[in-house]
């Protein structure tokens, strides 16, 4: 199993009208080519502006063969223009991770 954890940093002040973006034009493809996310969080405290994203895949492959159909929709390639043309991301760090033996994930 891989966790592809994705945190975001969006500009201040404009984390809710991102959210609706991503909500309308950027969710539904996701759903469709990588499935339920494990969970979409965004920050109470701490750093503020944050948002993190865990999507689950069974391996390397899995993700990559997933990612691919995904980059390759016309609808996906319409929530990343919207999205750079909104200006409200600022960077985006991406971390591959499994699960510990002890600890694994339910699903």
């Amino acid at each position: 199993m891989l966790v592809d954890v994705r945190t975001y940093t969006v500009r201040p002040g404009c984390t809710a009208t991102w959210l609706e973006i991503y909500e309308k034009m950027g969710f539904p493809v996701q759903q469709r080519h990588l499935g339920q996310p494990l969970c979409y969080l965004q920050a109470e405290s701490g750093e503020l502006n944050t948002l993190v994203h865990l999507w689950v895949y069974e391996s390397a492959a899995d993700r990559e063969q997933r990612r691919g159909a995904m980059a390759k929709d016309p609808d996906w390639k319409k929530f990343l223009d919207a999205s750079r043309d909104s200006g409200y991301l600022v960077s985006q760090r991406t971390s591959l991770m499994v699960p510990t033996k002890f600890a694994p994930l339910k699903r």
